[in-house]
């Protein structure tokens, strides 16, 4: 890293789908897995399935971005971790750019289709 620089950004640097989900469910306190589903799905209106769970959390655990918690009745909650915290700010952060940027074409877009002259009509034939 060169003084006085951000570090250079990579892909892996933001994260998406379902492990960005876990982290904002989590960012809200500690959760088991059927715990995380139905917040989720709360949220996000999205429905994942346990292997795409359970795979996500396998995932953000091996790079210390949750930590699980002792079981509790069989349930094993997890909770995000500092560098998990720091991950998502990135993320949402990055995000937020995207949806900006994404808004503003979009109404670009709408605003040149309604400027655009339809074709003159010829002949009656549409």
């Amino acid at each position: 890293m060169v003084a006085g620089r951000e570090k250079e950004r990579t892909a892996q640097d933001t994260l998406t789908g379902p492990p960005l989900l876990v982290l904002t469910s989590l960012a809200g306190g500690p959760k088991h897995g059927h715990a995380l589903m139905k917040d989720i799905e709360a949220f996000a209106y999205l429905r994942l399935g346990p292997g795409t769970l359970y795979g996500a959390l396998a995932r953000l655990e091996e790079r210390g971005l949750i930590a699980a918690l002792p079981a509790d009745d069989c349930r094993r909650p997890y909770e995000i971790t500092a560098q998990g915290e720091a991950a998502l700010e990135t993320s949402v952060t990055d995000l937020g750019r995207v949806v900006t940027i994404g808004r503003s074409r979009l109404r670009s877009l709408r605003g040149e289709r309604e400027t655009v002259p339809r074709p003159a009509l010829q002949g009656g034939m549409p």
